[in-house]
């Protein structure tokens, strides 16, 4: 199977006349494609809403396009509750537009989100009495819930929520939800998040399967009736050209029939819910467009690109794979082995290693593909390395930019208060 970048060698060299690499491109047809998709993969439930994880993008024009498609916000953080109010997502300008789902979380943080009308998502047991305490219960609230050891699908382990931070455990859930019954609250939700970028359109049917058998617990040991059920994300996308995609069809579907065959008989059938996409609605829709500036010979062949770890981290931080097309060279014969890097004073800034491509001469674009979702947003400054500019390439194939490159002066803006630059 070959992967195909959205953009093509000449539209790049047009657009690098304006926009110097490295940036990251996103392509609008497709998000609005896929946002398509996935709503009506779900429509049969008059409930349904996607929340997009702002932390896999938090670039405002590009959740605009996704809140035409009625999908919400996922935040987990003050700026990105700050972010969700801005653009309109908060209870004022849309219901229930919001889910808060964080850990750790600051008192501040929590009266914040509670001001904006969001759904609150709380982590741990210890955080009923803490937000009561600090930002007072509201009457709708959600838990999280963590079901420990190994998630498996069939024989094959998918992860490990065992070993994951996140959530209440069974009988912490259970008593969570008699306790907030008792205080008043009046609206549940149920929220799990138990394996990551899976491609496989059996993750999330067997997921809702557990989560929906959990809301009959809760309903028979709590005497609390859900009202919505967060599956949360999980759906992967195909980093690897030999992996097939996920069909969100077929999973909508699934899902489906899990839900008539659990839910609806126990009088459940009124239960909306959501989900929270990150990766799967944006990630296949970035690409970091960079160019080869250096080539090296020694123990290895090396190719320097002017893009670095702190344009895509993922590579360096998870040894994760990324495509990558010369442009212009896509039919040619991929018969040179290399490592792609960057100019970080770190051997891990490297977004290929052994990578088998075409030859590639000083000067060639390269489209690293895959880098919407978890790509900028994961971006940082280490050595002075400055955030790259972030480009829409528009359904009538126009250009805009939709956040511009970092500045020095942007960089340095914090220490200001030094006075020590003035001189």
């Amino acid at each position: 199977m070959e992967k195909k970048p959205f953009v093509t060698l000449d539209q790049i060299k047009e657009i690098t006349k304006t926009y110097p690499t490295p940036f990251h491109i996103y392509d609008e047809k497709g998000i609005r494609e896929n946002a398509k998709k996935v709503k009506d993969a779900f429509s049969w439930n008059k409930g349904f809403r996607e929340y997009f994880a702002i932390k896999a993008n938090p670039n405002p024009f590009l959740i605009s396009i996704l809140k035409e498609y009625d999908c919400g916000v996922d935040c987990s953080s003050m700026a990105e509750l700050y972010m969700a109010e801005k653009m309109g997502f908060s209870a004022k300008d849309m219901k229930d537009g919001i889910m808060f789902s964080s850990n750790a979380t600051p008192a501040e943080e929590f009266v914040y989100a509670k001001e904006l009308g969001a759904i609150i998502n709380l982590d741990d047991f210890t955080h009923i009495d803490y937000l009561e305490k600090t930002a007072g219960l509201p009457d709708r609230i959600c838990l999280r819930f963590n079901p420990g050891g190994m998630f498996r699908i069939s024989t094959t382990i998918m992860d490990n929520p065992g070993d994951a931070k996140y959530g209440f455990t069974k009988e912490q859930l259970i008593e969570g939800y008699k306790i907030l019954k008792e205080k008043g609250v009046k609206t549940f939700g149920l929220h799990a998040f138990l394996a990551s970028n899976t491609v496989t359109n059996e993750y999330y049917p067997t997921l809702a399967k557990t989560l929906f058998e959990v809301a009959l617990e809760i309903k028979e040991k709590a005497g609390v009736e859900l009202s919505f059920i967060n599956l949360s994300g999980g759906i992967g996308i195909p980093y690897k050209p030999d992996q097939q995609p996920n069909d969100i069809a077929i999973i909508g579907e699934g899902v489906r029939k899990v839900y008539e065959e659990i839910l609806v008989p126990a009088g459940l059938g009124e239960v909306a819910l959501f989900t929270e996409l990150g990766r799967f609605m944006m990630g296949p829709f970035g690409e970091l467009i960079t160019r080869a500036i250096h080539e090296k010979h020694i123990y290895k062949e090396y190719i320097g690109c002017d893009a670095c770890a702190c344009n895509l981290m993922r590579p360096a931080m998870y040894g994760a794979y990324h495509h990558i097309t010369v442009l212009g060279k896509e039919n040619a014969s991929c018969d040179y082995k290399y490592d792609i890097t960057g100019s970080l004073c770190e051997n891990n800034d490297k977004f290929a290693i052994d990578r088998m491509l075409p030859k590639i001469e000083i000067g060639d674009y390269l489209a690293i593909h895959d880098t919407g979702a978890h790509g900028s947003a994961m971006g940082y400054n280490y050595n002075g390395k400055l955030h790259s500019a972030e480009l829409l390439l528009k359904e009538d194939g126009s250009v805009q930019m939709i956040r511009r490159a970092q500045t020095i002066e942007d960089y340095l803006a914090t220490l200001d208060f030094c006075h020590i630059f003035d001189k």
